[in-house]
């Protein structure tokens, strides 16, 4: 990965658990890593346990954050919520993967935050 791409997940990351935290949610966890994969934000909200998919894009030429969310990707985060529920104990029942959407301007302008929860399922 470049050190390009990873100051733009990190800053991505910050942005959204700002986010997150504005809307009341608690962080339980950051990079959660496995030989699978990583889960970018673990929060909870009103007794829900959330898995947080953070996509930041910078710039138009590669389509926006949300664009980059493949059904590769969201078959991962899916297997990464489930191995997170083998490794952690007294997890809250209910449970979610929520994306969190971030473009930028080519200059680094924050111009939208989405955030779609319930974004990826089992299927």
């Amino acid at each position: 990965m470049s050190d390009q791409r990873r100051v733009l997940g990190a800053l991505g990351e910050r942005l959204a658990e700002q986010h997150l935290l504005a809307k009341g949610y608690r962080i339980r966890e950051r990079n959660f890593r496995i030989r699978e994969g990583e889960i970018d934000l673990i929060a909870e909200i009103g007794g829900t346990l959330v898995f947080v998919e953070v996509r930041a894009r910078k710039g138009a030429r590669m389509g926006t954050a949300i664009e980059s969310l493949t059904p590769a990707k969201q078959r991962r985060l899916v297997a990464l919520a489930e191995a997170y529920g083998q490794v952690r104990e007294n997890l809250p029942e209910d449970q979610r993967i929520d994306v969190i959407a971030l473009d930028l301007s080519a200059e680094g302008e924050l111009l939208s935050v989405q955030h779609i929860e319930g974004a990826v399922w089992a299927e």
